[in-house]
């Protein structure tokens, strides 16, 4: 059976909010298994990805809080453990996280995803679905690809249950991660993330940040569109449709939407699927 799940960021306003939770209702529409809600640098939303998980579990939906151990003691890490248990939250994405900006792992007792894990495991046993992430591409700050499988496998070793990846335009990325992780051992599922194509200039300055590359006869066609949002739009879809039927028929247990907190894309994708 394929997964469908979607991904928020907490708003930083209450109109932000209420546009959130009305695409949060459109998406619920479709069934997905759950909706992920992110966790900024060093913890600096806790409080908003708490209210928007809280919001969307009241909706009936099950919510995936991120959790990211820099910044965090372990005694501030076991409370919010404490209050997602209380929630009714039985699923987390467990992440290193985000450096804050001019710091470094100093000081953090949590240094690494697979000690997150570890950690949740040792406290709360099996009470929490765990994913973690995987970078078909690497990870932008892994010294090399061969290092980045080794800590990708060190995660689920620690009791990671499923995994989602950063998001790609090349599904042969995915394919090769999955074979060689397979390989060394870990049969655990691996969800492609995915991204909707809906402003170039946008995509290309993020995905220049986080290592995700956008194959060159893609930046190409995007470029040459310019401003015209409309056959941007309708390009990525296609793009996106098609990338997505290949990796399902490939063996893929599922897609994860990096939603951009809209519904729009990521439905028109599903909606070509279905």
């Amino acid at each position: 059976m394929t997964t469908l799940s979607f991904e928020f960021f907490p708003t930083k306003t209450e109109e932000g909010t209420e546009k959130l939770l009305t695409v949060r209702d459109e998406l619920a529409a479709f069934n997905p298994e759950f909706f992920s809600v992110t966790y900024g640098a060093g913890g600096s939303t806790r409080d908003r990805t708490y209210a928007i998980v809280k919001a969307i579990q009241e909706r009936g939906i099950a919510a995936a809080p991120h959790l990211a151990c820099i910044g965090g003691s372990k005694e501030e890490i076991r409370g919010i453990l404490k209050q997602y248990q209380d929630l009714g939250i039985d699923r987390i994405v467990a992440l290193r996280g985000d450096l804050p900006s001019g710091s470094g792992l100093a000081g953090s007792e949590l240094r690494y995803a697979n000690d997150l894990v570890e950690f949740i495991r040792e406290e709360t046993g099996d009470h929490f679905t765990l994913e973690v992430a995987a970078y078909p591409e690497m990870h932008p700050q892994a010294s090399n690809f061969e290092k980045d499988l080794e800590n990708f496998v060190r995660k689920v070793k620690a009791g990671a249950d499923s995994a989602i990846t950063q998001y790609f335009f090349n599904a042969d990325s995915y394919f090769h991660f999955v074979d060689r992780v397979r390989a060394m051992g870990v049969d655990t599922p691996v969800i492609p993330g995915i991204m909707p194509i809906t402003n170039y200039s946008k995509l290309a300055r993020f995905s220049d940040g986080c290592g995700a590359e956008i194959p060159r006869w893609i930046r190409k066609q995007l470029e040459a569109y310019g401003d015209d949002s409309e056959s941007i739009v309708k390009f990525g879809e296609e793009v996106v449709t098609d990338m997505c039927r290949r990796l399902l028929d490939g063996g893929a247990p599922g897609l994860h939407f990096y939603t951009m907190n809209q519904s729009e894309a990521s439905l028109a994708v599903w909606k070509n699927l279905i």
